[in-house]
């Protein structure tokens, strides 16, 4: 079992990293991709505040597929290109939206998510996914909050590419 103290005093910088050598210690060297996303979207829940849904969507085919989460039911099927998801699969970017509402083809899966904060998941040039985190807070997410969860990514890709 594994539990993890996680400091609410740190500034938003140490967090990342703290979760980052979590992360890294719940997923070495397990080689289920499922297990491992499940994982990672757990503790995305527990170590940030103001979230409402946590998780992935994993490239199969030509779409994004649901795949382990936290939070509400979700979108199962989502286009390359449709909404924030599709549009950071398909161009490769972190897309980090203050407000969902002024995203043009926002996909609402849960009409409560005010901001979203996408970041694609690629290994050895490959597109695997993307992390998907959503706030009911318009503005939850900042510049920190993309770089730390860039880096979750990148730990995440090679443990989750199959």
């Amino acid at each position: 079992m594994y539990e993890f103290q996680i400091d609410t005093t740190a500034d938003k910088a140490a967090l990342y990293r703290e979760m980052l050598g979590a992360l890294d210690a719940l997923t070495a060297g397990e080689p289920d991709a499922i297990a491992n996303m499940a994982n990672a979207a757990a503790l995305i829940w527990e170590y940030l505040p103001d979230l409402n849904w946590a998780g992935f969507y994993r490239l199969v085919g030509n779409e994004l597929v649901l795949g382990p989460f936290q939070g509400k039911v979700a979108c199962i099927r989502i286009a390359l290109g449709a909404g924030v998801c599709g549009t950071a699969a398909s161009t490769r970017e972190t897309q980090l939206v203050a407000d969902v509402h002024a995203f043009p083809g926002h996909i609402a899966c849960d009409a409560a998510s005010a901001s979203e904060l996408v970041v694609p998941i690629v290994h050895a040039g490959r597109l695997i996914g993307v992390l998907d985190l959503d706030s009911p807070s318009a503005a939850r997410f900042d510049a920190t909050d993309a770089a730390g969860c860039e880096a979750l990514a990148a730990l995440l890709g090679p443990r989750i590419a199959g």
